[in-house]
This record gives structure tokens, C-alpha cells and sequence, in this order.
């Protein structure tokens, strides 16, 4: 049944992302206006716009269903996504952001020296975006499927087509505010019908969390199957069916027998006040004690809970730091120390999000056990303040937290969809604007196939895999290359290799379904806890195998990475975004073997002795100006004194 005041909130959140989306075409215009903003996006701005799309499909719903489902272990995910930042603050901000490039695999290249190595990471940008962007699709097609009551691709096909003709008029520039309002707008609507829903229900809800959980129907309630199931119940209630149960369309009172019955796709049952809510499957529903645990009750089941917390919190602290779309916001910032701030503002804005799909889920456990049965956990976010509320007051909570969910997926597939435009556009067909638009375009189209084909599957498994691939390809890739120099191209790509395929192959397999129980099912579903160490392992071998390879300027590199600008500036050191401009340039001819010439020489290497190098524009900026020494030496600049 349609709704119009959630049709309507849905509507204008839509309406707004599309409209500040097309406006971004004013102010777009060049390569670094799609991709990095011109690099002039202040702090708490660029904090708000990380947190709108950090803030996913995943942390909006899934995390509340998950926890729901499986227990309190499931928040592990929570502090996991909030804690990954701490690590980015200490490691990562500030030295990416001097580097100066574009997009990882500019990373990549311009510190390794190896165009081979660019294309590698553009297809791990594109493997880690790709698997973050289903999860988003999917909870479109959740959201919209409970709003209008129509079929599930209706969600998946309009996030797709506003997200990728938003950002392929106006890019990152253009996103950015629109990412920023995003966010505000999801911590107001998720957080105001839980505080109304706290008030509502006369009972404090951790109060009742060691207790055995009311697994029964606290009033009538109506159960909806948008897919086929089979229910069993342990003692005999009479129901009100719609639709066919058990091979036969029923129409009216129907009594169900002890044991199993078949629920047939787009049936309802009305369950009476104070029945005992049946399982989907046995043992399905988490028995109270296990739900109170602290540890991550695995596919529902208490196999390995610690390991499976460890494979949990690796995959999220680590794979924060390797998502490509949050990456390349720290590149949208004026200098390091801007970089930094924006991350610890981060932590705070997110921090105070992750607080509410707690309440959802506690409240979940208590008030809706009918999720359980319609195999619909997910949608506990959406469906709680219609269920609890009632009345008008309910249908504007549902409306409010429904506008938050699509929010929460036009933020995060905009900045996933700039993240594998630009590494496909600038790393593979030969940049421009044009190149980006069609990208922005082209892969829209693709991963809005791939969304409809992952309606079964829970919205915060698919997050967690990409989780666990980023963690195990590019996290390795930028602690190394930022903090030892001894890393080289050759054992850079070993860990790429490694780390990155092996946990692409497990989500594969366990897509698939080759284990459901035991140790296999655990390290297939929660690879990162082995696919992590064997990503460092092989980098750290390779390179230590290879010590030839390692780049003869790395000194030179790694002062840019962790000398603050104004040092550099005052030792005679180019900036980072200087430094690299070089590799932001139109690719060259190809040599005779096909491959690229290599294009990481900074500003700085190319002057001469005698410092006739570099562009017209830079030899005529110093034809006053004083003579300016190699890296590491001391300069005289006009307005400084020298030293």
C-alpha cells in the first residue's frame, strides 16, 4: 500500500540531490573540479561531506537489522566504522593530502614509479566501489518497496539514474554541499522518531535486554512476505491469511498447525495479540542470552563468536582507511593540517550517529518481532515508528526516517560513483571531462544491473565485504608507502595481488554458499581476519626481496609526505600539488613495448642546474627572483630570510 507522506519525503529528498547536483555544472569545469573540488573545500564542510556518504546503506539500516537479528555483538560494526578514522587521523590525512595527487592510484604510481601498479589499483577501485555500491541499491529498493508497495527495482533503477546524472554534470564540486546537507539531514531524521519512540513506550528498553526477548505480537499484527517462506510455529494459532499458504490461496481465518507451513511471495497474515511470533527457520530467531552477548553471533550461530568479532573489527578499522571514495575527499583539502581537522571532526559527527541504531535495535527486538518472521530485519529502521507510533504521528516518523534511508543512499553511491569515474577516467581512458561524464554514465548503468540482483542478501554482509577487500589491498598499500621506504612497486603488487584477490575470491564463495557452518563458513564470511596479515606479509617479502626496485628518489618522497607545506615552501621544496602535477597531465605517446612512459618526475627534477627548466610561466616567475636550491638544501625566498 502506497504512502503518500513517505512518497513525498522520499520525493523531495530526490528533488533537492538532483537539482544541487545539476547546479554543480556552473561551477564544474575542469578535471580537478570533478574530482577534488579545486582543493578548496574548508574543514567542518568537508567533514560534513564525508560523514554524508560514509554514512551508508549500511550504517542506516543494516547495522539496526543486523543487531536485531544477530544480537548486540552486530554493533562491533559500529565502533569499527567510527573507529577507523582514529587510524586515518594518526597515518593517513595529512601525508595523502601532501602527496598531492588525484586518486590512489596517482598514489600508487607517483610513489612507486610503476604505471603497471596504477592499473592494478584502478581495478581495485573499482572491485571495492563496485561491492559498496550494491548494498546501497539494495536498501533503495527496500526503502521504496515499503513506501509505494511496489516491486523492489523501482528503488534500485531511480538511485541509479539520479546519482549517475548528478555526478556527471556536476562532479565533486557539485556534490559536495549536497553531501553535507545529507548528513545533517540523516542525524535529524534518525534521531528525532527515536527520541519520540523513547518517550512512546513506557519502559526503559535496556532494562529488558538479559531478559528472555518478548519473541511474541504485543498487539495484532499484519505480516507481510514480499518473498516465499517457510514459517513453523510451536503450538497452534488462528490466523487472518491473504494470499497462499501451503500450496492454496486463503482468503479469511486460517489455523496453523504445529510445525512448518509455506508462505507464498506477496502474502500477508494478521497474527492476534499476545501469539507467539513463529521462526523462519529453525533456530533463526537468536535465543536471549546469545542476543545480549558481546560478541558477534556469526550468521546467527555462536561459531567462533571471538574470531568473528576479530575478523569484524579488522575488516572495518582497516578498511576505512582503504576506501577509495573516502580517500579522495582528504585530496579536496587545502594542505595537511586541514586534512587533519577534517578527520577529527569526522570522528565526532559519526561517533554521534552510530548511538541510534542501537536504540533501533533494542526496540526492534522488543516491539517487532513480525521483521523476524518476514525475513525483513533490515527494514526495522523504516518500520519501527509506523508499528510503535501509530496514527498520523507515525506516518510522519516513517516518512522522516525514509527520507533519511534514501539520503543515506544518494550520498554514498555519489561518492562512490566519483571514485570509480575519476580512476577509470583519469587512470585508464585518458581524462578529461568528457571521459568522466561518460564513466560517471557507464558505470551507473552496471552497477544498477548488479543491484538487482542482490535483493536476498543483507545489506551490512555486502558493506562488510568491501570492508574486507579494501582492508586487505589498498590499507596495506598506504601505511606502507607512506611510513617505510623500503616498499617497491613489485611487493606492492604482490600484496594488491594477494590481499585484494583473496578476499574478492571468499565473498565470492561465500555468496556462492561453499560453507555454512564451522571455521570454513567464518573465514569465508569474515576474510579479513587472515586476508589482512597475508596483504602486509606479501609486501613486506616482495619489496625486502626486491630491494633494486625500491624508487632512488624516495627521501625526496617521503619529505613530501610528512614535511608540513610552509617547510617545504621555506626549504626550497615544491608542494606536493606541484610536485605531482606531472602525473595529472595528457598521457603521452607509447613507447615501442606499449607501455606509458613514466610521468612521476616532480617540478622540482625537472628545472636544470642552472634553472632554465621547467614551463615559460615558472621560468618568468623566477627571472627576479632569487636563486632556489635542490631538495634538502637551504633557499632564499623574496619575503624570508634564508636557512
Amino acid at each position: 500500500m502506497a504512502e503518500p507522506y513517505t512518497i513525498g519525503a522520499v520525493v523531495a529528498v530526490t528533488v533537492v540531490t538532483a537539482v544541487v547536483g545539476l547546479r554543480g555544472m556552473r561551477v564544474a569545469r575542469t578535471p580537478a573540479d570533478f574530482m577534488v573540488a579545486a582543493r578548496q573545500v574548508p574543514p567542518l564542510l568537508n567533514a560534513s561531506a564525508i560523514s554524508g556518504e560514509y554514512l551508508s546503506a549500511a550504517s542506516f539500516l543494516g547495522i539496526a537489522g543486523l543487531a536485531l537479528l544477530e544480537g548486540l555483538g552486530a554493533l562491533w560494526y559500529a565502533v569499527g566504522y567510527a573507529a577507523g578514522y582514529l587510524v586515518l587521523l594518526a597515518a593517513v590525512a595529512a601525508p595523502l593530502r601532501r602527496f598531492g595527487a588525484y586518486t590512489i592510484p596517482d598514489f600508487a604510481e607517483g610513489r612507486l614509479g610503476s604505471p603497471r601498479l596504477r592499473r592494478w589499483a584502478t581495478v581495485m577501485v573499482l572491485v571495492i566501489c563496485g561491492f559498496y555500491l550494491l548494498p546501497q541499491l539494495n536498501g533503495a529498493g527496500i526503502t521504496l518497496q515499503l513506501a509505494v508497495g511496489g516491486p523492489y527495482w523501482i528503488g534500485v533503477v531511480v538511485l541509479g539514474v539520479v546519482v549517475s546524472v548528478g555526478i556527471a554534470s556536476g562532479g565533486m564540486k557539485g556534490i559536495t554541499v549536497v553531501q553535507a546537507f545529507l548528513y545533517w539531514l540523516k542525524l535529524t531524521v534518525i534521531a528525532v522518531p527515536a527520541l519520540v519512540l523513547l518517550l512512546v513506550l513506557r519502559h526503559p528498553p535496556v532494562a529488558g535486554i538479559e531478559g528472555p526477548a518478548p519473541l511474541h505480537f504485543l498487539r495484532a499484527t499484519l505480516v507481510r512476505f514480499p518473498d516465499a517462506e517457510t514459517i513453523s510455529v510451536r503450538h497452534a494459532v488462528t490466523v487472518l491469511a491473504r494470499g497462499v499458504v501451503g500450496g492454496l490461496r486463503r482468503s479469511g481465518p486460517l489455523l496453523l498447525h504445529p510445525g512448518r507451513s509455506t508462505v507464498g511471495a506477496g502474502s500477508a497474515l494478521r497474527f492476534p495479540a499476545g501469539s507467539a511470533a513463529p521462526a523462519v527457520q529453525p533456530g533463526s530467531v537468536v535465543g536471549d542470552r546469545a542476543w545480549a552477548s558481546p560478541l558477534v553471533q556469526f550468521g546467527g550461530r555462536a561459531d567462533h563468536p571471538l574470531a568473528a568479532t576479530y575478523g569484524v573489527l579488522v575488516a572495518t578499522v582497516f578498511g576505512a582507511m582503504g576506501l577509495p571514495h573516502i580517500l579522495v575527499r582528504f585530496y579536496t583539502n587545502s594542505d595537511g593540517r586541514s586534512a587533519r581537522r577534517t578527520t577529527a571532526l569526522v570522528l565526532l559527527l559519526v561517533s554521534v550517529f552510530y548511538a541510534f541504531p542501537a536504540v533501533y535495535a533494542v526496540l526492534g527486538r522488543m516491539e517487532a518481532p513480525g521483521l523476524y518472521v518476514s525475513g525483513q530485519a533490515d527494514s526495522v529502521v523504516l518500520a519501527l515508528p509506523k508499528m510503535v507510533a501509530g496514527g498520523l504521528g507515525g506516518d510522519v516518523l516513517g516518512a522522516l526516517v525514509a527520507a533519511g534511508a534514501f539520503a543515506a543512499f544518494l550520498s554514498t553511491s555519489s561518492g562512490l560513483l566519483i571514485a570509480m569515474a575519476g580512476a577509470l577516467s583519469h587512470d585508464i581512458l585518458g581524462r578529461g571531462v568528457r571521459a568522466f561524464r561518460l564513466s560517471a554514465l557507464g558505470i551507473g548503468a552496471a552497477v544498477t544491473a548488479g543491484g538487482l540482483a542482490v535483493a536476498a542478501v543483507p545489506i551490512n554482509v555486502l558493506v562488510g565485504w568491501a570492508f574486507a577487500i579494501a582492508a586487505s589491498s589498498f590499507c596495506p598499500l598506504l601505511l606502507l608507502g607512506i611510513w617505510w621506504p623500503r616498499l617497491t612497486r613489485v611487493g606492492a603488487k604482490w600484496g594488491l595481488a594477494l590481499g585484494g584477490g583473496a578476499s574478492s575470491a571468499a565473498v565470492v564463495a561465500d555468496l556462492a554458499g561453499a560453507a555454512q557452518r564451522g571455521w570454513p563458513a567464518l573465514l569465508l564470511g569474515e576474510p579479513a581476519i587472515w586476508t589482512v596479515p597475508l596483504a602486509f606479509g606479501a609486501m613486506v617479502v616482495g619489496s625486502l626481496a626486491t630491494p633494486q626496485a625500491v624508487p632512488a628518489n624516495v627521501t625526496d618522497l617521503l619529505v613530501t609526505l610528512h614535511l608540513p607545506e610552509r617547510l617545504q615552501l621555506r626549504h626550497g621544496q615544491p608542494p606536493g600539488a606541484q610536485r605531482l602535477e606531472t602525473l595529472s597531465a595528457p598521457p603521452g605517446p607509447r613507447t615501442p613495448a606499449g607501455t606509458r612512459p613514466r610521468r612521476t618526475r616532480s617540478a622540482w627534477e625537472a628545472l636544470r642546474p642552472d634553472g632554465t627548466g621547467g614551463s615559460p610561466r615558472r621560468r618568468a616567475r623566477r627571472a627576479g627572483s632569487a636563486p632556489v636550491s635542490p631538495p634538502g638544501g637551504r633557499s632564499r625566498l623574496p619575503g624570508r630570510r634564508s636557512g
